[in-house]
This record gives C-alpha cells, structure tokens and sequence, in this order.
C-alpha cells in the first residue's frame, strides 16, 4: 500500500495515496544524478585520472578465466539481448506496461548516449577506450573496440534501467538478483577493457535517471 498523504480538508481518497516505488523512483533519479555528476567532474580533465588508471589496472588485470562467467551477465547491456531480456520478465509476467518501458529504455538508453557524448564532446579525445587510452590494457574479446569514445557505457546505461524496470514487483528475495547482474556488467566491461572506471559509473548514473521513472509508471 502506498504512503498516506496527510490531508487537513476532508476524509482521504484514493489519489491521496503514493505509491512507495514513486518516491523510491524519485530517489533514484535523484541518486543517478549525483553520481553522473561525480562521474563528469572526476572525468573533465585532461588526462586519465591515475586514481582511475589504477582501478583499471586493478580489474582489467583479473585472472583470465574470468571471462568465461563475466561475458553472459555482460549480453543484458546489449542493444538486442538486454532489451529481448527485459521482454522475457515481461511475458513471464503478463506485463504489456514492463514490455513498453523495456522497449522504452532501449530507445532512451540510445538517446542519452548520444547527447552525453555530444554533451562532452571535449572530452573524447581524452576519454577514449582504454585500448589507446590505458598503457597497457587487456583487450579480451574478438567485440572490444580498441578506439572511439567511451564515455559514458552504454551497455551500463541499459543494463541498470532494464534491471530496474525488471526488478518492479519481483518477490523481495530475488530483487538484489536484477542489481546485482547489472553491476557484473559495470565490472566485466573494464575487466575485458571496454572501458574505464569513471564511463562505467557515468552508465549506472544515467542508467538510473532512465529506469527508475520509467519503473514507477508500470506499477
């Protein structure tokens, strides 16, 4: 049941009521803003961080079997895989409302791409994938793109707005599941050198500011 919206004018009615996934929706816009804007100022310079040059030595450096349980949970950023994933929830629970926003995110997630990228134009001669951005840098993949830009990560972005959407409703034991496959996906696309720390957390910022609403409108 929704939280109750005090009134002083009568008895309560129905459109008193708010649902608990809007205000969690709006802390969640909310909390995808604070950390793209963290990701953008820590990204505005010149140069790759070295904070942010050993965090990606850190993971990109994983031992190389790690590829193997990584590269599935990394196919939910994908344009195709990730949105036909968030269809599946959405067949399997009868839901036209999360069918729409799955396709919804797909088009959103496109969009906010291109005009964070536009946005930051820039930067992209800084912000190149760590194949020629990283000294040094692991490419593991025969689909790793060693130039081009690379913030912010747009499978991130579509993987945490389809986590969002699918996590709406599910039982309360399974939904750190959703969460947690989106944050493989943040991790596995620096571990196979797709890209570096601060465009993966810039996609789960954006990711946010995508899913959340779009999450609260199919309840």
């Amino acid at each position: 049941m929704g939280a109750q919206v005090t009134r002083t004018d009568g008895p309560a009615t129905p459109e008193d009521y708010v649902h608990p996934v809007a205000w969690l929706a709006i802390a969640g816009v909310v909390l995808g803003a604070v950390v793209f804007a963290a990701s953008f100022h820590a990204a505005h310079r010149d140069h790759i961080p070295v904070a942010e040059q050993r965090v990606f030595r850190a993971i990109n450096r994983l031992p190389g079997w790690l590829y193997w349980p990584l590269w599935p949970p990394m196919q939910l950023g994908n344009l195709v895989v990730g949105t036909l994933a968030g269809l599946a929830v959405a067949l399997y629970y009868d839901s036209w409302g999360k069918a729409a926003a799955a396709v919804i995110a797909a088009v959103l997630k496109l969009f906010a791409e291109r005009v964070v990228r536009h946005w930051t134009r820039p930067l992209l001669a800084v912000r190149q994938r760590p194949g020629t951005s990283e000294p040094g840098a692991v490419l593991r993949g025969g689909d790793v793109p060693a130039t081009g830009p690379s913030f912010p990560s747009g499978h991130v972005i579509l993987a945490v707005a389809i986590m969002c959407i699918v996590a709406v409703e599910i039982p309360a034991p399974w939904m750190s599941v959703p969460f947690g496959l989106a944050l493989l996906v943040m991790l596995g696309r620096v571990y196979v050198g797709a890209h570096n720390p601060l465009d993966v957390t810039a996609g789960l910022g954006l990711g946010l500011i995508v899913g959340m609403p779009l999450a609260a409108l199919i309840v």
